[in-house]
């Protein structure tokens, strides 16, 4: 006996007054109707109905034990309506991870319009530059700069491409010869970014796309470029960052461009989610304005 599809059934019968009328409105046989009001009788072991030619009357035990039915199925009906509302619109807290140079100078900016947009929303944005277990670390959604991913569970979703530049304070350049080439690199201090894949070896591509990769070495590594630009503001070195790291800096003047006829190899915007048959509405939401704030290359 399938007793919540009997429930139903009782409570059909009893409010409609009828076993026909009943089954006209679940879309069923009347036979079956009655024959659930029947096996659920006789799970219960009582008589819930007083059936006449002309009526049908609740017996006392059945007056008491609708009342409960009729408060478990309104529950459940409640609990379907409450979760057809959360996929149909994003609700909840969403937990973000995103690297610490990219939070905060970009997500922060545009974080409040998504905000706006879905105020059911609770945001817990982190920012760090290691890589979190999106599982073991409850994360919904991360964000992550990067040439090439790992192997994964996860699923990648490619938002854009990151402009990448070389930078260095015109200071900097006054002390020591600009490199006119990549190979000219070597001779001088470069700001090694310690998160990246392969941190010392800095690729460019020449005006005739071909491509060349020099090792690097210098006096500070770190693991975040916010650390490398103030560095490089100081004069220590040469960055090699995100376009937007720099943005400022280079709109100022107070950093220069690098070797400007060659081009680092680009990063690219992921948004990467677990793997579920169903994506959650917040989730979905979220790397969807991710993706309309980054069109192309940025």
């Amino acid at each position: 006996m399938d007793q919540l599809a009997a429930l139903r059934a009782l409570r059909r019968v009893v409010e409609l007054g009828s076993f026909t009328a009943a089954a006209d409105a679940l879309g069923i046989s009347h036979t079956i109707v009655s024959r659930q009001v029947r096996q659920l009788e006789e799970h219960l072991g009582v008589q819930l109905l007083n059936r006449t030619t002309r009526r049908l009357a609740l017996t006392d035990a059945g007056r008491d034990y609708y009342e409960a039915a009729r408060q478990v199925l309104d529950t459940l009906d409640d609990a379907d309506r409450n979760i057809g509302r959360h996929q149909a619109e994003p609700t909840g807290t969403l937990r973000i991870n995103a690297p610490m140079a990219f939070g905060t100078i970009e997500v922060a900016q545009w974080l409040p319009g998504f905000m706006a947009r879905y105020p059911g929303l609770q945001v817990d944005l982190v920012c760090n530059d290691r890589m979190v277990d999106l599982i073991e670390d409850g994360f919904d959604v991360a964000l992550r700069l990067a040439r090439e991913l790992p192997d994964s569970t996860l699923v990648a979703r490619r938002l854009a491409s990151s402009k990448v530049v070389l930078a260095a304070s015109p200071e900097y350049l006054r002390r020591h010869d600009a490199p006119a080439t990549p190979s000219d690199l070597v001779q001088h201090n470069c700001l090694v970014y310690t998160a990246a894949a392969r941190p010392n070896e800095w690729t460019l591509a020449g005006p005739d796309g071909a491509e060349q990769t020099v090792t690097v070495r210098g006096t500070l590594q770190a693991n975040t470029n916010i650390a490398l630009r103030a560095a490089a503001l100081a004069g220590v070195g040469i960055a090699n960052a995100a376009a937007f790291i720099l943005r400022e800096e280079l709109a100022r003047g107070s950093l220069v461009p690098v070797l400007p006829g060659y081009s680092p190899k680009p990063r690219v915007l992921y948004a990467l989610y677990p793997q579920n048959r169903h994506l959650s509405p917040k989730v979905r939401a979220f790397v969807d304005y991710a993706a309309s704030v980054y069109i192309n290359i940025f």
